[in-house]
């Protein structure tokens, strides 16, 4: 969604006070495991290292002013294997597989006490002889469907009754909140129509892109010989053909991620005058009659689509229509399905060298399925109302640092000051989990019926999106589970959001030296507070309306600062001859660089004008920054990395643990010297707030 920003890619950072948490050390992977400590020990020491770092995974023998991912990660990164069924591996991942075991225990005790919804559902995904022996008989109906389509009115109609399940269509579509009237819910519509997750994928010529047409293609034909297509390999390259005519049209992602720019609200009357090639009113009409204005976030895009789906054979369109059932149904059904699937989008893709244990995919399954009820669960296990409290303190303690950070800027207008400060005194903050639940009593789950479980969830959750259409906002609602290892700021809101999972080590631990706790979750919450002030989110007023608030003069300052940053990252080299994007990473590389700012003050602040002891030869500002380095601890396989680079927002780790380098505090800490690499002159240094 164009006015979340989550914190990571895989997830995100945000930590608090995990009492009941187990002592952790470090395995042989990096990961977190289980430890047996005393009651008093778990109380007196930190779960990572003498003060919460882990000392033993720096490389000392690199300069902190040469690569300071490297000084503080290196023997880490050099003595972690990333695990056979992941892309990437570090902190986060290690935190996410932690939930992933303590969610299995969870359905476990579920699946022992019987009638349980939640149990039914991990079980329908657990029973793989019930999948296999069905074979391909539950979609079968739904392939004659397709199969029966003979024109673009039956291609319309399809569109239409399946909208409701994630049968990939022309155009993406959800209600959510109008940006320049965020007390009113509205229907947003997106360019879609292509299998490949970016448009540089079909158009750029290079040795490895193209080793990923040829993959696809190869994808794509397997797909359909799997449905009980003939001519398969022909009928492959006709989708690929027509969905490069698609990306040709697509809008970039530095484009698509201007919330500016992708707000054109329409009536329907009017998006169907601009897309002749397509009935779009009707099928609006079709998905919901209360659907009388629209935001197209791309309307040349979405133009263009229409006309190259309406003058395509309809024999290719039904073909892709096939091929996206597949895809998205290929977890639920015969194993030869699912493992075509992962082929391409998790090996050839990113790299990766085996699916998840099928006992993780059922906790995945069971969290789409039921996920707030599974966060309940979790919650009262692992989530005492002490750690929310901690973490509120945190919070607070940051933004009132950032409030001071703006009262001390001398590039912003004291008016917009004014209303900067009047926005971040409107922020509502969300830890742990929702105040109110999700009802999921009108969801049915069979223990035997996994792909039928699938296909009613896909309905709840549509049904239930749609249905905000004329409603009031639901301020309650979250975007991820207690659960889910990440953490998000979302606009239109005017919100900052935490949940549970996250709020641990490396992160926070009560048992830790205060500094690597604000180097870690305060420069995480920092993140998500300045997200609210980035390249996209300074443009939300107080209320999460889209507006101009800010002065000329403001906006030229910004935008100056904003130019220099995107500079410094357009020269990190990532991969040989494949660089970081500075202008698609912006909003992020700010988040970065104003959250680890902003936490450094409130760390300052909380030292009362004393200075930190030194501890084990580090200085607390020394330990400051190591706490932010050693969030960033992950290794790509190189595929996954390369994708990244075209596809996420957020830079790589290590040059997220770069950023460093524009602060004064982290020379005065480590006292680099100009001949060092990520040495900048005091005038090159960006700052912004």
């Amino acid at each position: 969604m164009k006015n979340i920003r989550f914190n990571l890619s895989l997830g995100s950072a945000a930590a608090a006070l995990m009492l009941t948490a187990p002592a952790m050390a470090l395995d042989h992977h990096g990961a977190a495991k289980h430890t047996e400590q005393n009651t008093e020990t778990k109380e007196a020491k930190p779960q990572l290292g003498n003060f919460g770092f882990d000392v033993d995974g720096m490389n000392s023998e690199v300069r902190p002013g040469d690569d300071f991912y490297e000084y503080a990660n290196g023997k880490w990164a050099k003595e972690t294997v990333i695990p056979d069924d992941k892309a990437n591996y570090g902190m986060f991942t290690a935190l996410d597989d932690l939930s992933k075991k303590r969610v299995r225990e969870i359905l476990n005790a579920e699946l022992e006490g019987g009638d349980s919804k939640v149990g039914a559902a991990y079980a329908s995904y657990l029973d793989s002889e019930t999948v296999e022996a069905k074979g391909m008989a539950p979609i079968a109906p739904i392939i004659d469907e397709i199969s029966n389509i003979s024109d673009d009115k039956g291609y319309e109609a399809f569109m239409i009754k399946n909208a409701a399940y994630g049968i990939a269509q022309p155009f993406f579509g959800y209600v959510g909140q109008d940006d320049k009237d965020p007390e009113t819910y509205i229907f947003n519509i997106y360019q879609a129509g292509t299998g490949l997750p970016d448009r540089d994928m079909y158009l750029v010529e290079n040795e490895k892109l193209s080793k990923i047409r040829t993959s696809y293609l190869e994808y794509l034909t397997k797909t359909l010989e799997l449905a009980g297509q003939e001519n398969a390999a022909e009928r492959a390259a006709a989708i690929f053909e027509m969905e490069k005519k698609i990306a040709e049209k697509h809008w970039t992602r530095e484009d698509s991620s201007d919330s500016t720019k992708t707000y054109n609200k329409m009536s329907v009357d009017e998006l169907n005058d601009a897309t002749p090639g397509m009935d779009m009113k009707k099928i609006l009409m079709g998905i919901s009659p209360k659907i009388d204005h629209v935001i197209v976030a791309q309307p040349s895009a979405i133009a263009a689509i229409a006309q190259i789906m309406s003058s395509t054979n309809i024999e290719v369109r039904k073909d892709q229509l096939i091929v996206s059932l597949l895809q998205t149904y290929g977890g639920v059904l015969p194993d030869a399905v699912a493992d075509n699937n992962f082929a391409f989008y998790g090996t050839a893709l990113s790299g990766t060298p085996k699916r998840e244990e099928r006992w993780k995919r059922a906790v995945s399954f069971a969290e789409n399925a039921l996920g707030e009820e599974l966060g309940q669960l979790y919650v009262a296990k692992y989530f005492p109302p002490a750690t929310k409290a901690s973490m509120d303190v945190l919070v607070k303690n940051v933004l009132a640092a950032m409030g001071r950070r703006i009262d001390g800027l001398s590039w912003m207008q004291s008016e917009t000051k004014t209303k900067a400060k009047k926005k971040l005194d409107n922020f509502t903050t969300k830890i742990g989990y929702p105040d109110k639940w999700k009802d999921y009593s009108a969801l049915e789950i069979k223990s035997d019926d996994l792909f039928g479980n699938q296909l009613r969830i896909m309905k709840f959750n549509f049904d239930d999106n749609i249905s905000k259409l004329g409603t009031p906002i639901r301020r309650h609602e979250w975007g991820m589970l207690p659960q889910t290892v990440n953490a998000y700021a979302n606009f239109g809101m005017n919100e900052i959001v935490f949940p549970a999972a996250i709020l641990q080590p490396p992160f926070f631990d009560p048992n830790a030296d205060p500094a690597i706790n604000y180097g870690g979750i305060g420069a995480v919450i920092g993140h998500e507070i300045s997200h609210h002030f980035d390249d996209q989110g300074s443009k939300y007023d107080e209320t999460g309306k889209l507006s101009d608030w800010w002065t000329p003069e403001d906006v030229a300052a910004f935008e100056a600062a904003g130019k220099n940053l995107i500079a410094q990252y357009d020269k990190y080299e990532a991969l040989p001859g494949e660089f970081v994007k500075g202008e698609f990473t912006l909003g992020e590389n700010i988040g970065d660089l104003a959250g680890l700012t902003i936490a450094y003050d409130a760390y300052r602040a909380s030292l009362n004008g004393k200075e930190a002891p030194v501890i084990d030869g580090f200085t607390g500002d020394q330990r400051f920054f190591l706490g932010w380095a050693q969030v960033w601890r992950r290794n790509y396989r190189e595929a996954n990395l390369s994708q990244r680079l075209l596809t996420d927002s957020h830079s790589p780790s290590i040059q997220r643990a770069w950023v460093v380098r524009n602060l004064d505090k982290f020379y005065d800490a480590f006292k680099p010297e100009k001949s060092e690499k990520l040495y900048l002159e005091p005038e090159a240094r960006v700052k912004i707030w």
